[in-house]
């Protein structure tokens, strides 16, 4: 008897949450202390729609913060509604005596 559904354990929501359904199993010294937090995850999707989780779950993975209670935190502030802040690099000071990147062709 396969106890194991054809398609992975979060997977019927969205790739976000099947990465992050593998990512918390993989964090876990042992698969069942995980168990709990991927289900929890996946009946969210009662709860709110499946692609509020599914964007959720894309936060979560983005902040490298895999738990279910980060996905339910992200859901209930509708953090999952916020495009993520990606941080840009600021130029160097403009100086008259820093090297350009023509200087070193």
């Amino acid at each position: 008897m396969d106890t194991f559904p054809d398609q992975p354990l979060g997977g019927k929501i969205g790739p976000h949450t099947e990465k992050l359904v593998e990512a918390i199993m993989t964090s876990k010294p042992h698969p069942e202390q995980g168990y709990r937090s991927c289900l929890g995850i996946i009946r969210l999707a009662k709860r709110y729609t499946p692609e509020r989780v599914e964007a959720a779950c894309a936060r979560s993975l983005a902040i490298k913060s895999y738990s279910y209670k980060s996905v339910n935190s992200i859901l209930k502030a509708w953090l999952d509604q916020v495009p993520l802040k990606t941080k840009t690099a600021k130029p160097g000071p403009a100086h008259e005596n820093i090297r350009g990147p023509e200087y070193y062709h």
